[in-house]
């Protein structure tokens, strides 16, 4: 007897069993027809709620990336956390890791052989993030506490290095981690127009709350 689903769950489990088969074979080496084998459906079933292999690696980011805004937006009405310790709080956060993605889907995301899929998952984490980021840079221009005229660069700049340099994927020790944080502090203040060392106590407690 053929299980009928509702289509947001149907969807999903394609969702699921992509994420599955693109982390453990690569997306190059996984065809519409292993996703069809795994879940059991017939080829105009998926169809129906993906066009392509392409538009299923779109949802399937989509999704990861939308739980992680909705992290990210917790964290920005924390109004009674100054603004830099929010900003610092919520890259960390949005850190991706495999507890983001499963069955090692992110590995397989920063092989040279599927740059497509670490292309695509950049391309969605900045266009969905950045604004995040860029409204508590504002804020805290409209506070006095900083000042720039490129708030939505910086935001940018400030996450794609936060989001590689302290990627668990990277290998530091105790003592490049703490040059690489210094160097981030530094830097951040220099692009913000703000004196050296004024971050350092609202920052570092983050950092070492998310080491622990």
């Amino acid at each position: 007897m053929r299980v009928v689903k509702e289509a947001e769950e149907r969807k999903n489990e394609i969702l699921d069993v992509a994420e599955h088969l693109f982390g453990t074979k690569g997306f190059d080496n996984t065809s519409t027809t292993d996703i069809l084998n795994e879940i059991g459906i017939a080829r105009g079933t998926l169809y129906y709620h993906f066009k392509s292999k392409e538009e299923i690696l779109d949802a399937m980011i989509e999704r990861t990336v939308k739980k992680l805004a909705g992290k990210a937006k917790k964290i920005i009405f924390q109004r009674d956390t100054p603004v830099l310790q929010r900003l610092t709080k919520m890259m960390l956060t949005l850190k991706i890791d495999d507890k983001d993605f499963s069955h090692g889907f992110l590995k397989q995301a920063h092989r040279p052989q599927n740059a497509l899929m670490h292309q695509k998952m950049q391309k969605c984490i900045l266009s969905e993030i950045n604004p995040l980021i860029t409204n508590l840079i504002q804020e805290g221009i409209v506070q006095g506490i900083c000042k720039t005229d490129y708030p939505e660069e910086v935001a940018e700049m400030t996450f794609l290095y936060v989001n590689t340099v302290f990627d668990d994927l990277m290998e530091h020790s105790a003592e490049e981690k703490q040059r690489k944080i210094a160097a981030f502090i530094y830097n951040l203040e220099r692009l913000l127009n703000m004196e050296q060392n004024s971050m350092k106590s609202a920052i570092m407690p983050i950092f070492l709350e998310n080491a622990k």
